[in-house]
């Protein structure tokens, strides 16, 4: 049930085409099953740009700031780049927006003292991994926390807002906050800086997304001069009318009702690294429910939620260093190895069949949109399902769009780098 076939992924890859366009329209935007929001980005940096920016990573348990200098026109290196990581407590994850965005500006002033511009006003920009609809470059309303957080109050919300009345009630630093973006887009920044031709983004991370240029002509209400304007597709909502029922197993299901938010994010249940290993766990309750494991006999580890993470599926898969405690795990929960190998590869190779469908939809949109026989076109990839099996998801996008030539780019220094060019990018325009 976990092996797709062919003919299966082009079914899956003319859907999201079919929704994208949906998600697109404005007579169908309301009942699409992916948004297509636009993000207000529309040109990457040309080099050209210089100074010292502030990019900040806002993801649901985390938070990472990057300070980085940029000197006009010169390669980016880890010596003009800081860094600093801070979790977010899982108690702040479940309260209201006011604590988190306080922890969030205790987070900065922390790094601020730490690079030593506590008493500059940096210009700044986010990237968020929930999804956000944009008014403006600095104006993103949350539409609603996604995987492990229930800060509902936050919804509906402006997030630059949020911070900023955070910051001020913080009242030991401030900064120019010029834009914010999904961090799909901030990954495609990060390495557009060094290809021109990278105009996808592609996170395939704790969840999944993918964010492509758009022709300006085809998205609603954008009066800019501009050519094109980066779409955030929000892919993951995918399958939330049943329209992926057909491929979705019972251990899915019951993925689905053991998440937070049930019926939501059908694709990226399917897809993303917060699932993953509940997908090979309830395959392996199955397998002992059914006297294929354990003897038929009950396992008490295997009762408990989140057991396996993806990089722990990762090393069992890959014979990593790490693979001899994962084995030992697995050994004392009486798991043999050619079990637990078999099982793991087919959620996370289906895992990759699925994102490399969804991948091969927008590039061949995007050659469609530009009325060419062919197209040449590079994509940033970030994230863990990509590292397990970049050949996979190629060849899969190589099979369904074989018009395209698609180049993979690892963007190795996630979607900080990329907030911090945003800014970079933003307050050139403003200067101009």
């Amino acid at each position: 049930a976990m092996c797709l076939r062919e003919d299966q992924l082009q079914i899956i890859s003319v859907l999201f085409e079919a929704e994208m366009k949906k998600g697109l329209s404005s007579k169908s935007r309301a009942v699409a099953a992916v948004k297509m929001l636009p993000t207000h980005v529309c040109a990457s940096p040309n080099r050209s740009e210089s100074g010292q920016y502030l990019g900040l990573e806002l993801e649901e348990t985390r938070v990472r700031a990057v300070l980085l200098n940029i000197r006009n026109g010169q390669p980016l290196h880890h010596t003009n780049l800081h860094h600093k990581i801070y979790e977010v407590p899982l108690q702040r994850l479940h309260t209201g927006a006011e604590e988190y965005f306080d922890h969030v500006a205790q987070c900065i002033s922390d790094f601020l003292d730490f690079v030593g511009k506590k008493n500059t006003c940096l210009p700044a920009a986010l990237t968020v991994s929930f999804p956000c609809e944009q008014t403006a470059t600095d104006k993103g309303t949350v539409l609603n926390w996604s995987r492990c957080v229930k800060a509902t109050d936050c919804e509906r919300q402006d997030v630059v807002t949020m911070l900023r009345e955070a910051i001020d009630r913080h009242g030991t630093f401030d900064l120019d906050i010029v834009a914010v973006v999904n961090d799909t887009v901030g990954t495609m920044i990060s390495c557009a800086y060094d290809d021109p031709q990278c105009e996808v983004g592609l996170i395939v991370g704790t969840g999944v997304n993918i964010c492509y240029m758009e022709e300006l002509k085809n998205i609603k209400n954008a009066f800019r001069k501009e050519q094109r304007m980066c779409i955030n597709t929000e892919c993951g909502r995918l399958g939330e009318n049943g329209s992926l029922n057909d491929i979705i197993t019972p251990y899915d299901i019951q993925v689905d009702l053991d998440s937070l938010h049930p019926g939501k994010q059908r694709f990226e249940k399917l897809t993303g690294g917060l699932y993953l290993g509940e997908v090979v766990r309830q395959v392996l309750l199955d397998l002992t429910r059914r006297g294929l494991l354990f003897k038929g006999h009950e396992n008490i580890a295997l009762q408990t939620p989140g057991l396996f993470h993806i990089s722990c599926l990762s090393q069992i898969e890959s014979g990593r260093v790490g693979l001899l405690q994962v084995r030992s795990i697995l050994q004392q929960l009486g798991i043999e190895s050619s079990c637990d190998d078999s099982v793991c590869c087919a959620v996370t190779c289906r895992a990759a069949q699925l994102c490399g469908a969804a991948l091969a939809a927008v590039v061949d949109k995007m050659r469609e949109n530009r009325t060419r026989d062919s197209l040449n076109i590079t994509v940033a990839a970030h994230g863990e399902l990509y590292k397990i099996h970049p050949q996979i998801l190629k060849e899969t996008v190589k099979r369904l769009a074989p018009q395209c030539a698609v180049t993979f780019m690892t963007s190795e220094e996630e979607t900080g780098k990329g907030a911090a060019l945003i800014a970079a990018t933003a307050r050139q325009k403003s200067e101009q």
